[in-house]
């Protein structure tokens, strides 16, 4: 029996995985991430399902959230803790802000992944002496053929999460524990309700935990106070078109809400910061060949140093994956050479590479 530190965050991926983990004779340690970014107004249950309005509507990192996973490790008899992460958790909302007030497009889930739940995670779970760590992440570890333990999409596609996993340290992928990769959203809401656990049906949580009603743009405002970035939105030809309140309203590929009337549909081509410009125009400008990105991170040492090998790259969570020719170069960076031309690179984003279903890292593009 291995003791394993389990991420629970009171939502239905994470309770399940503490039924599976119990299930399978593991002595579990609940542990929920306090930020103190979500609503923290108090848990009520009046509609007589054990969950309180706040964590039906939001469901990620909140006081409700926290009696949600606090009830759920009681039912199935697993110690819990609450760890305040808000110093951490502030670093990276910084960072969030700064990013798109530079006319970059930040995914702050991978940050959070790599720097607080598999970096800090790791920290607790080495002080209480346990062996591994788990989270309700879809996505899967299996032996890979060169020996190493591949980080693999899990097995729910549509649910799949392994692209902001790719931060992720490789010597931790071997006590990494993924149980809900396994199984489709069906089964895991299944799994949950036969276990007796009432956020069985509990709506899935927002993309960024941190801005519940997803405006980040009045976010950022209001995070960073005086700070105006308004300026004019222009053709590539540098023909304007129209105003704008703020660089961070827009991300590269974005086609609605300019706000500037065209008989055929306009697109963000790119942003600029130092002008506090946005230059829009057809899809065709919007093609991407190649592009280059920085803080790479691998999760096999088999690929090879300055020569070109063939995989897919994801350059956005919900995109699909390109073929592309990838070039590992010095300081960890490396160049992405399209097949096929990929719209809406955005900088700031991540971009990861796969081989089949196989992570193999990734970086942020420049």
């Amino acid at each position: 029996m291995s003791k394993v530190v389990l991420a629970m965050s009171g939502g239905v991926d994470s309770s399940a995985a503490a039924s599976l983990l119990r299930q399978a004779k593991h002595d579990v340690v609940g542990v929920f991430m306090r930020h103190g970014q979500a609503d923290d107004s108090p848990p009520t249950d009046g509609c007589g399902c054990g969950l309180s309005e706040a964590s039906k509507k939001q469901g990620c990192c909140s006081a409700a959230d926290a009696a949600d996973a606090r009830r759920v490790a009681e039912s199935l008899d697993i110690p819990f803790y609450a760890l305040n992460f808000e110093r951490e958790f502030d670093s990276i909302i910084d960072d969030f802000c700064r990013e798109y007030a530079a006319g970059r497009t930040p995914n702050p889930c991978v940050e959070c992944n790599t720097r607080l739940k598999f970096g800090k995670l790791f920290e607790y779970a080495d002080a209480v002496g346990a062996e591994f760590v788990a989270s309700g992440h879809y996505a899967r570890l299996e032996p890979a053929d060169d020996g190493e333990v591949a980080l693999r999409r899990g097995l729910d596609e549509s649910k799949d999460q392994s692209y902001v996993l790719f931060g992720v340290r490789r010597d931790y992928l071997k006590r990494l524990l993924f149980p809900v990769g396994e199984y489709r959203k069906e089964d895991i809401r299944r799994i949950a309700a036969e276990s007796g656990l009432r956020v069985a049906e509990k709506k899935d949580s927002q993309e960024i935990c941190f801005v519940p009603d997803q405006d980040h743009a009045r976010f950022v405002r209001a995070r960073l106070g005086d700070y105006d970035a308004s300026g004019e939105i222009v053709l590539s030809d540098g023909t304007v078109v129209g105003k704008h309140d703020g660089i961070e309203k827009f991300t590269i590929g974005q086609r609605k809400g300019l706000r500037v009337a065209f008989g055929e549909p306009r697109y963000v081509l790119r942003i600029e910061p130092e002008t506090r410009r946005v230059v829009i125009g057809e899809r065709e400008e919007l093609a991407c060949r190649e592009f280059f990105a920085a803080k790479a991170n691998w999760l096999t040492e088999s690929l090879p140093a300055e020569k070109a090998f063939a995989c897919n790259v994801k350059i956005r969570y919900r995109s699909r994956a390109y073929p592309a020719r990838v070039t590992r170069l010095a300081e960890s960076r490396f160049h992405v050479s399209f097949e096929e031309p990929a719209y809406g690179v955005a900088p700031g984003q991540a971009a990861v590479c796969y081989d089949g279903d196989r992570v193999l890292g990734g970086g942020w593009i420049e």
